[in-house]
């Protein structure tokens, strides 16, 4: 698996949170799960922490991710390259 660079995967994921943004079903649920508020999606766009907790939030559903990279025309592996970029990201080896 290619690694990212951070800037990529800020990218990656400021598409992903305006895909979100668009998605009425999957939008509340974000915003709920997240804690965050409609005037912190605008504000924290640009916030490493917080487009991590993007993809956080879209890996943890297959239909999601499949949602989004069919619509961006990504393959369906890039958003978890993506997170692991940013702050967070990295892999746990439990060994």
């Amino acid at each position: 698996m290619t690694p990212l660079s951070q800037h990529s995967a800020e990218v990656l994921a400021i598409e992903a949170l305006s895909w979100l943004v668009g998605n009425d079903d999957l939008l509340p649920v974000f915003l709920g799960s997240s804690g965050a508020g409609e005037g912190d999606l605008r504000q924290r766009a640009r916030d490493p922490d917080f487009l991590a907790s993007v993809l956080d939030f879209l890996l943890m559903d297959d239909a999601w991710i499949a949602a989004f990279c069919d619509t961006a025309n990504y393959t369906y592996d890039l958003p978890l390259r993506a997170r692991a970029a940013l702050p967070g990201g990295a892999e746990v080896n439990w060994t």
